[in-house]
């Protein structure tokens, strides 16, 4: 599980599921701000997800940070998901992700932590 840890961190799998999310906004579910830098979000687990048991561990999270890489080299994708927020940090450095799959909800769970 080590290295699956790492490896989500790079993913073209999260690449893939948050360009999916902000091109058909109207798939996605927000869930109401718990803090002002969190954003919790789900779509539909019959989204087809590249190696999801990896990415969106059933009934587990998957907690993961961002590399400066991957920040860096889709800014402007995090910028469109941090707009989200209450945008309390003026400038995030470091990104989170969690991910899950809901198996009740038939969902899986985004959350982006900015900071």
């Amino acid at each position: 599980m080590k290295g699956a840890f790492l490896m989500a961190s790079n993913s073209d799998s999260i690449y893939y599921v948050l360009t999916h999310m902000k091109s058909h906004p109207e798939m996605v579910q927000t869930e109401p701000l718990k803090y002002g830098n969190v954003l919790t979000l789900s779509i539909s687990d019959s989204f087809k997800v590249a190696d999801q048991d990896i990415y969106f561990p059933d009934q587990q999270l998957m907690v993961n940070r961002l590399t400066e890489g991957f920040v860096a080299k889709n800014g402007d994708l995090l910028d469109y998901f941090y707009e989200m927020t209450k945008r309390e940090i003026p400038n995030f450095h470091d990104v989170w992700i969690t991910t899950s799959h809901l198996m009740d909800r038939k969902a899986f769970l985004i959350e982006l932590s900015f900071e």
